[in-house]
């Protein structure tokens, strides 16, 4: 009996672990941040008067971008 409740326990552990790392690399979870990462520095850039401040909101949003296409063959270098 016990078994099967450890059985059952790891099964669902690991649906929810399997959940999660779908979430982490979702492209929706990478859009939403995008659209966080602009709206926050618009707002901020704005707020302090930056001249075309919706134009230079994009740095940060490129920064994340680039970031998250770099990071997979980093994590595979250093795997190796």
């Amino acid at each position: 009996m016990d078994t099967e409740k450890e059985i059952k326990k790891i099964l669902e552990r690991n649906k929810n672990v399997e959940a999660d790392k779908a979430w982490e690399v979702s492209f929706f979870r990478m859009f939403v941040i995008l659209i966080f990462t602009y709206g926050a520095a618009f707002v901020f850039l704005w707020i302090v008067k930056v001249e075309d401040a919706w134009i230079a909101a994009f740095v940060p949003v490129i920064g994340y971008v680039l970031s998250t296409l770099s990071l997979p063959s980093l994590k595979k270098w250093w795997l190796k």
